[in-house]
C-alpha cells in the first residue's frame, strides 16, 4: 500500500490545517522548517538591502539585485530536475539534513566575506549565494515529497496550507527581525544566525521516522524524465504547472524588486526598521491569505479560488505599482500578499491532489523550477527594466497578465471534477514513471 495514504491518523476535520498540526511528525517538521525559515527571509532581506546600497554607486542597482536574486532561485532551473530524480531515489531524510548542513556552510562564508571587506566583492556574493540555492534546489523537492507521505492524501490540504502558512509567517517575524537587527549588528551577523537556524531543520529530521517510501521503477531515463511524463500524463497536473510558470514570468516581478520599489517609488531606505516592518507586512498578508485556503475554505472549490485570486492579485500588483505614500503601503502590501500566497496555494493544492507517491519528488521539483526558478531567470531582466522605464511600468505588465490569467483559468477545476480526475493509476505511465 502506498506510504501516502498509510501515516497514523490524527484528530480533527479531515483536510483542516488542525488535523495536518496534531499528526507529530509532521508538526515536528513544520516546527524546525518554520524556525529556519525565519533565518533564510532575515538574510533575503537584509541581501536585497545590502547588495542595493553596495551597488547603487553604478547606477543600476536594481540590475544588480535581481542578478543576486537569481543567484538565490537560479539553480532550480539548472538542478530542479536532477534534484526531484534524487528525492525520490534516495532516503529523503538524511539527504535533506546534508543539504541544510551544505546551506548553512555557505550562509556562514558568506557572512566572512561581508565581515572581512568595508566593499565586499559583488562576485563573491553571488557565487556564495548561488550555493546555497544549489542546497535549496536539491532539498526542495525532497520536502514536498515528505509531506503529502506524513500526513496522508485526507489531510493534504491542510498540511499544504499550514506549509505556505509557515512559510509566510517566517516572512513576517524574519523581516520585522532583521528591521531591528540589522542597524544594530549589520548584514554579517544576521547572515550567521541564518547559519544558526538551519539546525532546527537537522534536529527535527533527526527526531523523526518517515514512512518506508515507495521507490520509482523503470529505467534510469524513464526515472529521470518521470516527472515530464507524469505532468503530460495528467491534464490537471500540466495545467497546474503551466498556470504557475506562466504567473511567475509574467506577473511576479514584484517580489525581486520589493527593495527597488521601496526606495524610488516610496523613497523608503531599505536599511531601516519601516522597511523590515513593510516586508513583514506583505508576509503577514501572504501567511493569512495561504492559512485561509486550509481553514475558512477547506471546503471551497479551490478552482474558483485560483480566478478569484489571480484577479485580485491584478488589482493588487497595479496598486502596488502606482503607490508613493508609505502610510498607504502598509495595507495594499497586505493585501497584495494574502491574494499572492492564496492563490499559489490553491494551485499547488489542486495540483498535489492528482499526484502518486512515487513521483512527488520530480513533480514538485517542475512546480520549482515553474515557481522560483522562473522568477529567478526574469528577475535580472526586469531589474533591468526597473532601471530604464520605472517600477510603474514594470508593475502594470505583471497586473494585465495576472488579469489574463485569472480568464484563462476558469478551466482549472478541483481534484473531485472528474474532467481533471488523475489518469488511471494501472497504467504503465504512472508505475513506470
Amino acid at each position: 500500500m502506498s506510504t501516502l495514504h498509510a501515516p497514523a491518523k490524527p484528530s480533527g476535520k479531515p483536510g483542516s490545517a488542525g488535523a495536518a498540526l496534531r499528526n507529530q511528525r509532521f508538526r515536528r517538521l513544520w516546527l524546525g522548517s518554520f524556525a529556519s525559515n525565519i533565518g533564510t527571509w532575515m538574510q533575503t532581506v537584509v541581501l536585497g538591502s545590502f547588495v542595493y546600497k553596495l551597488t547603487e554607486s553604478t547606477g543600476h542597482p536594481s540590475t544588480y539585485v535581481g542578478i543576486v536574486y537569481f543567484a538565490s532561485l537560479g539553480p532550480i532551473l539548472v538542478f530542479g530536475m536532477i534534484g526531484g530524480f534524487l528525492a525520490d531515489r534516495l532516503r529523503r531524510g538524511p539527504w535533506i539534513m546534508a543539504l541544510q548542513a551544505e546551506q548553512g556552510l555557505f550562509s556562514l562564508l558568506l557572512a566572512f566575506i561581508i565581515h572581512a571587506s568595508a566593499k565586499p566583492n559583488i562576485w563573491a556574493i553571488f557565487a556564495c549565494v548561488f550555493a546555497v540555492g544549489i542546497g535549496n534546489a536539491f532539498s526542495g523537492p525532497a520536502w514536498g515529497a515528505v509531506v503529502p507521505s506524513v500526513v496522508g492524501s485526507e489531510d493534504l490540504p491542510g498540511a499544504l496550507s499550514l506549509n505556505s502558512a509557515m512559510i509566510n509567517g517566517s516572512r513576517v517575524v524574519g523581516p520585522a527581525m532583521a528591521g531591528l537587527l540589522y542597524p544594530i549588528i549589520g548584514a554579517s551577523w544576521i547572515f550567521v544566525l541564518n547559519a544558526v537556524t538551519y539546525a532546527f531543520v537537522i534536529a527535527a529530521f533527526a527526531t523523526v521516522k518517515l514512512p518506508v517510501q515507495e521507490r520509482p521503477v523503470g529505467t534510469r531515463s524513464e526515472r529521470f524524465m518521470g516527472g515530464l511524463n507524469y505532468a503530460r500524463a495528467n491534464p490537471l497536473v500540466s495545467r497546474c504547472l503551466l498556470l504557475m510558470l506562466s504567473l511567475s514570468v509574467f506577473s511576479l516581478s514584484f517580489v525581486g524588486l520589493f527593495p527597488s520599489i521601496a526606495e524610488k517609488s516610496l523613497h523608503l531606505v531599505t536599511k531601516s526598521t519601516t522597511y523590515g516592518w513593510l516586508y513583514a507586512t506583505f508576509g503577514a498578508g501572504a501567511m493569512l491569505g495561504s492559512l485561509a485556503i486550509g481553514t475558512v475554505f477547506t471546503a471551497a472549490d479551490k478552482g474558483r479560488l485560483v480566478r478569484f485570486g489571480l484577479a485580485g492579485l491584478g488589482v493588487m500588483i497595479l496598486a502596488f505599482g502606482w503607490l508613493t505614500s508609505v502610510t498607504l503601503a502598509f495595507p495594499v502590501v497586505f493585501v497584495l500578499g494574502a491574494f499572492y500566497f492564496g492563490s499559489t496555494t490553491s494551485i499547488v493544492t489542486v495540483m498535489q491532489s492528482g499526484l502518486i507517491d512515487n513521483v512527488r519528488g520530480r513533480i514538485m521539483a517542475l512546480w520549482m523550477m515553474a515557481f522560483g526558478g522562473s522568477v529567478a531567470l526574469t528577475s535580472t531582466f526586469y531589474g533591468w527594466l526597473f532601471d530604464q522605464l520605472g517600477g510603474r511600468f514594470v508593475l502594470s505588465l505583471g497586473a494585465v497578465s495576472a488579469f489574463v490569467l485569472s480568464w484563462w483559468s476558469r478551466s482549472l477545476r478541483s481534484s473531485g471534477s472528474k474532467s481533471n480526475a488523475a489518469p488511471d493509476q494501472s497504467g504503465p505511465a504512472l508505475l513506470a514513471p
